[in-house]
């Protein structure tokens, strides 16, 4: 089994920034694709970012420029670092990743942690 935790949402002024971390545990051997999605109070989860396991990035156009994925595959732990937060941003932000385990691979979901930007 294969687990996710988020860590770092919070309440930040618009402007601000902060860090999310996700770190998983378990039986896993590595993991491909880590990504970062975020859902907002009436509407769909929809994907922010994601990163390769050679560290190829890909991100959503609303945060392009102030938001940045990483990763330490030593740590099996995925970051996210978000800056010139805009209330906009404001949502549960989910951590996603696909495991490569014993028979195969898995997609494994983080619980979410809440980001709240103010205006």
């Amino acid at each position: 089994q294969v687990q996710l935790v988020e860590s770092g949402g919070g309440l930040v002024q618009a402007g601000g920034s902060l860090r999310l971390s996700c770190a998983a545990s378990g039986s896993f051997r590595s993991f491909n694709a880590m990504s970062w999605y975020r859902q907002a109070p009436g509407k769909q989860r929809e994907l922010v970012a994601t990163i390769t396991s050679r560290g190829v990035t890909n991100y959503a156009d609303s945060v392009k420029g102030r938001f940045t994925i990483s990763r330490d595959n030593a740590k099996n732990t995925v970051y996210l670092q978000m800056n010139s937060l805009k209330p906009e941003d404001t949502a549960v932000y989910y951590c996603n990743a696909e495991a490569v385990v014993a028979v195969g691979y898995v997609e494994v979901w983080g619980q979410g942690t809440l980001v709240t930007v103010s205006s």
